[in-house]
C-alpha cells in the first residue's frame, strides 16, 4: 500500500491537531483537580463578606476594664505579630496609651481624673485622607475603596517614609526577623520578614469571610463596634450620633475613622 504526499500531510495534520486540541480545551493544571464552585467554603462566598462604603470603629473607653488586653492578644495572635520583648524592636498593631498622650489637645486641668487615668486602645486610624499613602514611593501602602489602608509587604522597601508621615505612631518596622519571635504561628495569615513595615489592616482578611475584626470579637465588654459609618442605620453610626466622641488629632486633616466615646 502506497501513500501519496497529499494523504501523508493529511495524516500528519490530523495527528498534530489531536494533540493540540486537548491541551487547549483542558490544560494540564485542570486535569489534576477541577474544583466546582459549590465546593468552595461558604465563608469565602462574596455573599458572606462584610462590606461597607466606609469602615469605621467606635471605642467606648469607659467600658474597658483596667488591665484587660483581650483585644490585643486576639489581634496579635491572628496576625502573627512578634513579641521581641523590648521596646526598641516592638511591633504592634493595637496597644494601649495614656489618655493625655492620645488626646493632647483635650488634656487640661479640668479634665476628670477618671478620664485622665484611662488607657484606651489605639490602632491604625484608617484615615480617609491618609498621609502614609501619599508618601509611599512603591505604593506598598494603598487605600481600598472602602477606606481601609492596606500594606503590600512584597512592595515594601523599608524606607519608613510612611512611619514618618503617620502622626499616630501606628506603624512598626521589622528591624529583625520576626518569625523566631512568634509564639504560635497562625497559618491563615502571612508572616513578615526583616526590613518591612506593618500595621493594623482592620482585619480585611476576616471581613471577606464574613467575620468581624478580631479585636471587636474578642471584647467581652462590647467596647468596640465596627461598621459602615456612611450607613445611617449601622450600629456604629447610631452609636456615634447618640454619644459624644473624639478623634485623634483630627485638626491635622487626616480624617481618622477611629472614634473614641468619652
Amino acid at each position: 500500500m502506497t501513500t501519496n504526499r497529499r494523504e501523508f500531510l493529511k495524516i500528519v495534520g490530523a495527528s498534530t491537531l489531536s494533540l493540540i486540541v486537548p491541551a487547549i480545551v483542558c490544560p494540564a493544571w485542570a486535569k489534576e483537580k477541577i474544583i466546582p464552585i459549590s465546593d468552595f467554603p461558604e465563608t469565602l462566598s462574596p455573599s458572606k463578606a462584610l462590606t461597607a462604603k466606609r469602615w469605621a470603629m467606635a471605642i467606648d473607653a469607659s467600658k474597658c476594664p483596667a488591665g484587660c488586653t483581650d483585644c490585643i492578644t486576639a489581634c496579635h495572635g491572628v496576625h502573627n505579630v512578634p513579641a521581641f520583648g523590648n521596646p526598641k524592636d516592638e511591633v504592634k498593631w493595637i496597644w494601649q496609651e495614656e489618655f493625655p498622650r492620645i488626646f493632647p489637645e483635650e488634656n487640661h486641668s479640668s479634665l476628670p481624673e477618671t478620664t485622665r487615668s484611662r488607657r484606651p486602645i489605639v490602632l491604625c486610624n484608617q484615615c480617609a485622607n491618609p498621609p502614609c499613602v501619599r508618601v509611599c514611593p512603591t505604593k506598598a501602602t494603598f487605600q481600598r475603596q472602602d477606606g481601609i489602608v492596606m500594606m503590600d509587604y512584597h512592595r515594601c522597601i523599608g524606607c519608613r517614609l510612611c512611619m514618618a508621615a503617620c502622626p499616630y505612631g501606628a506603624r512598626s518596622m521589622n528591624y529583625r526577623d520576626p518569625r523566631p519571635f512568634i509564639t504560635k504561628i497562625n497559618p491563615d495569615y502571612p508572616t513578615r520578614t526583616k526590613g518591612v513595615v506593618e500595621k493594623c489592616n482592620f482585619c480585611e482578611e476576616r471581613l471577606v469571610r464574613g467575620l468581624l475584626p478580631a479585636c471587636v470579637q474578642a471584647c467581652k465588654e462590647k467596647a468596640l463596634v465596627a461598621g459602615d459609618v456612611e450607613n445611617p442605620q449601622s450600629e456604629v453610626r447610631l452609636l456615634l450620633e447618640k454619644r459624644f466622641n473624639l478623634r485623634r488629632r483630627a485638626s491635622l486633616g487626616t480624617k481618622p475613622q477611629i472614634y473614641y466615646i468619652v
